[in-house]
C-alpha cells in the first residue's frame, strides 16, 4: 500500500510487528491450552508467558539462510527462552499460525472498514434527507428520460449500502475462521480442544474441515464483499462526476480555501474525488480475481496462494478503508444547486410527458401500438419543430378526438412524478428519520 493512500490503523495491523506479535499469541494460547489439558507443566507455561519474545531484526536474519518465515520467527522466540521452549508449536504446522493470524487481521480490518461504513451510511441518510422533493432530470442513455427527484437518486446509494453492509458482514464472518489442526488438519498430534481453546480465546470461528489451511473460497467472500464496496463508490463517484459537468452543474464536490484544480487554468474546480473512488474501485476488483483462483489448491496444500495474499489482503483492506471515509467527506460536503436542476427541467421542454399521455390513450380504449405511435408521432414532430409537445398534441385530431385540452393538462404535470417519493423512501425507513 503506498503512503499516499495509507491509513495508519489499517496499515498497522498488517505490519510485520503486528504479524509477529499474533503469530506470538497463538502459539502461546497454544501452550496455554495444552497446560490445561495437564500436558504442559504450569511453571513452564509461567516462563513462556512472561519471556517469550521476538527480535523482527533476527528472524529477518535467520530467515536469510531457512528460506522459510515461520520457522525463522520460531527460532527467534526460542532464542528468548530455555528448555521450556520444546512446547512452542507443539504438534502444529506453519499454516496454523498463518492463517490463524489473518482471520485475526481481517478481523481487526473488517471492524474499522465497518465503522467507516456505518458513517457513509448516516451520510447518504443525510444526503437524501437534504435532497428530498429536490426534482431533477433524470436520465437513461444519458439522455433526458423523465423527472425525478434527488432524493430518490441519494436514496438508491442508501439502499446499496444496506446490500454492501450485509455483503461485508457475511464476509467477514466466513473468513474469520482459524484453525490448529496439524499438517494436514487431522489433530493427529494435537487434541480439537487446542483449537477450540486458541480461537475462542481470539474471538475467531474455527474452520469445519480443515486441509493444512482454511478453505480460501472463505477469504474470497471477504474480497468480494470489498469489491462490492467498491462498485458502489464507483456508482456514486460516477454519478457525482457526470452531475458536475459543466453542461450538467447539479452538484459538485466542496472545494476548500486554498484547493486548486489546474496547473494551467485557475478557473477549475475538478470532482477529484469522485475520479479517485473510481479508479481505486478498479484495484478492489482486481484484487478479487486473484483470490478467487486462490480457493484451487493442490491436495491438502500448496502455497501458490501465499504470495499473492501477502499483496491481497493489505492492500485490498488499506484501499477500501481510505475510499470509505474520502468517500463520507464527499457526500458530507456535496453541494447541492436545486435552481439549476429545475432549470434543467424546464429546459428538457415537455416531451418527458410522452408516457402521461401514452397511458391515457390506452385508458381511453386505444391498444399500446397504436397509441405507442400516435404518441411518438407527436414527440418527433415536436422535437423536429422545436415546438412544445403538449402544443403539438393539442393539434392531433388522434389525441384531441379522445382526450381535451383540460384533461390533458391535468395529467401532463410534475406533480405525477413527485407524488410516491415518500413511499419510496419509506420502504427504507427513512421518512421517520428524514423528519
Amino acid at each position: 500500500m503506498i503512503e499516499r493512500y495509507s491509513i495508519p490503523e489499517m496499515s498497522e495491523i498488517w505490519s510485520t510487528e503486528s504479524r509477529y506479535s499474533r503469530w506470538l499469541e497463538i502459539e502461546i494460547l497454544a501452550v496455554e491450552a495444552r497446560m490445561e489439558a495437564g500436558l504442559v507443566p504450569r511453571e513452564d507455561f509461567e516462563r513462556i508467558r512472561a519471556n517469550a519474545s521476538f527480535d523482527p531484526g533476527r528472524v529477518a536474519e535467520i530467515e536469510e539462510t531457512v528460506r522459510h518465515d515461520v520457522i525463522a520467527f520460531l527460532t527467534s522466540v526460542s532464542e528468548s527462552l530455555g528448555p521450556e521452549s520444546r512446547h512452542i508449536h507443539y504438534g502444529m504446522t506453519s499454516s496454523d499460525v498463518l492463517d490463524t493470524c489473518l482471520a485475526t487481521q481481517i478481523r481487526d480490518s473488517g471492524s474499522l472498514l465497518m465503522r467507516e461504513l456505518m458513517n457513509l451510511g448516516e451520510a447518504l441518510k443525510g444526503l437524501a434527507g437534504r435532497t428530498r422533493g429536490v426534482l431533477c432530470m433524470g436520465r437513461s442513455h444519458g439522455m433526458f428520460a423523465e423527472p425525478t427527484t434527488m432524493g430518490l437518486k441519494f436514496a438508491g446509494y442508501y439502499s446499496e449500502f444496506l446490500r454492501v453492509k450485509k455483503r461485508l458482514s457475511a464476509g467477514l464472518e466466513s473468513a474469520c475462521v482459524g484453525k490448529v489442526s496439524g499438517a494436514v488438519g487431522t489433530y493427529a498430534y494435537l487434541d480439537p480442544s487446542v483449537e477450540e481453546f486458541v480461537c475462542g480465546k481470539l474471538g475467531i470461528g474455527r474452520e469445519q474441515v480443515a486441509t493444512q489451511v482454511v478453505a480460501r473460497d472463505r477469504h474470497a467472500d471477504f474480497m468480494y464483499a470489498l469489491a462490492s464496496v467498491g462498485g458502489m463508490l464507483e456508482r456514486l463517484g460516477t454519478e457525482i462526476r457526470h452531475l458536475q459537468r459543466s453542461e450538467v452543474g447539479e452538484v459538485e464536490e466542496s472545494f476548500g480555501k486554498g484547493q486548486k484544480g489546474s496547473s494551467a487554468m485557475p478557473h477549475k474546480r475538478n470532482p477529484i474525488v469522485s475520479e479517485r473512488l473510481c479508479g481505486l474501485a478498479r484495484m478492489l476488483r482486481g484484487y478479487l480475481v486473484p483470490s478467487l483462483e486462490d480457493t484451487a489448491l493442490w491436495h491438502e496444500r500448496d502455497i501458490s496462494h501465499s504470495s499473492a495474499e501477502r499483496f491481497l489482503f493489505p492492500d485490498a483492506c488499506g484501499i477500501a478503508l481510505y475510499m470509505l471515509r474520502k468517500s463520507v467527506d464527499l457526500v458530507e460536503g456535496l453541494r447541492i444547486f436545486p435552481d439549476r436542476a429545475m432549470e434543467l427541467v424546464r429546459a428538457a421542454g415537455d416531451r418527458f410527458y410522452s408516457q402521461s399521455l401514452l397511458l391515457a390513450l390506452i385508458d381511453r380504449g386505444v391498444s399500446r401500438e397504436k397509441a405507442y405511435r400516435i404518441v411518438q408521432d407527436v414527440a418527433m414532430e415536436s422535437m423536429e419543430r422545436d415546438s412544445g409537445f403538449l402544443e403539438v398534441a393539442g393539434r392531433d385530431p388522434s389525441v384531441t378526438e379522445l382526450i381535451s385540452e383540460d384533461e390533458m393538462a391535468s395529467i401532463c404535470t410534475l406533480e405525477y412524478h413527485l407524488r410516491n417519493e415518500n413511499s419510496t423512501l419509506d420502504r427504507l425507513g427513512l421518512v421517520d428519520d428524514l423528519k
